[in-house]
């Protein structure tokens, strides 16, 4: 919010009219797909405000500094009045600098070929890197958003190396995933995206995952009512609307010949913007989150739960929420998923 200064002067007021002390905040892999799309949502004021300055440090690695100088090139050619300054780096040291916000959306992408502990041992070597030099530079107070996959075992291994940032602080992106089963289940009922709220997903940014409706209700008609009795078809919302919302992003790579980018960026947005400021009453979104052992979920791994967001950031699991035979197969199927992730992960780790 502006702050707004009244000052006497010959007799009258003046109104003095302030912004806020700029943060920091990073986005690694900015030379990638993905925050090409997010650094102008941040620079434009779509996710911490319309009022809040702020500079970006953009990190990548050393073969990608030409490609990021064009970055910093249209950041300034979109003449953004928020941005106060542009740090372009390949060195941790400098782009963690008191940082406010980290979008970490650099990883090693899977290849052809790479089997999956491949790509675990080459991303926790980067997460460990990346783990430590948040938790040597950055502000205690950090709110971390891991994006590259695989989102939730990095998001583990960043905060298992951040010993001194607490744990709460870390979360993995499951909100495209969120927004992707908000908006198929707008289409399949023909209302706006904003007429469906409450949809869950649990567990694992994977084929694994779980979107559930439930607990999801949709505005019809100025009626309100539950999605499962709006669309009335067990089978579909078991079935179809379940695959459709766990191969999303193999669809859009067999379309459009690359990984999702736009829709990426969007949804990493929104879960910063709400964890920032917090979630409307009577809503809740999807992040991952160090487990607590709600809905029998395993401790210590990073499950996606529903939650609730009190401005400032400070979240709560939603509690006593039924969960029946059928949900409670699908986050068994998606924790042991993550458990094995885990356990690969941390047999890689060189301490």
């Amino acid at each position: 919010m502006e702050m707004i200064e009244r000052e006497k002067a010959g007799g009258e007021d003046h109104i003095n009219v302030s912004q806020p002390e700029p943060i920091r905040v990073i986005v690694t892999g900015a030379a990638g797909q993905i925050a090409y799309s997010l650094i102008y949502q941040l620079a434009k004021g779509d996710v911490f405000g319309s009022d809040q300055p702020l500079y970006l440090h953009l990190l990548d690695i050393p073969p990608m500094m030409g490609v990021l100088e064009g970055v910093v090139m249209e950041i300034t050619d979109c003449a953004l009045p928020l941005v106060k300054g542009v740090v372009a780096t390949a060195d941790l040291a400098v782009a963690f600098k008191d940082v406010d916000a980290a979008f970490m959306v650099g990883s090693m992408p899977r290849k052809q070929g790479m089997e999956r502990k491949d790509l675990l041992s080459a991303n926790v070597k980067i997460f460990k890197e990346q783990g430590e030099a948040l938790d040597k530079y950055a502000k205690k107070t950090v709110k971390v958003l891991v994006v590259g996959n695989p989102a939730n075992t990095n998001a583990l291994m960043c905060a298992k190396y951040a010993p001194s940032i607490p744990k709460k602080n870390f979360s993995a992106m499951t909100r495209l995933d969120h927004n992707r089963a908000q908006a198929a289940l707008a289409l399949k009922l023909g209302v706006g995206i904003s007429d469906v709220q409450n949809v869950i997903i649990w567990g694992n940014h994977s084929s694994t995952q779980f979107p559930d409706v439930a607990h999801a209700s949709v505005v019809i008609n100025g009626s309100k009512k539950s999605v499962s009795d709006a669309i009335n078809d067990k089978d579909y919302l078991q079935g179809e609307f379940v695959k459709l919302v766990q191969t999303r992003g193999a669809a859009v790579i067999a379309a459009r010949k690359m990984s999702s980018a736009m829709s990426a960026a969007k949804a990493a947005g929104d879960h910063m913007k709400d964890w920032w400021f917090g979630t409307a009453p009577g809503q809740h979104v999807s992040m991952a989150i160090i487990s607590d052992g709600s809905y029998g979920v395993a401790a210590d791994i990073m499950f996606s739960f529903p939650v609730t967001i009190k401005p400032g950031g400070e979240y709560q699991i939603v509690q006593g929420l039924p969960v029946s035979d059928f949900a409670r197969k699908m986050l068994d199927i998606t924790a042991e998923e993550l458990l094995e992730e885990k356990k690969d992960a941390l047999s890689l780790c060189q301490d």
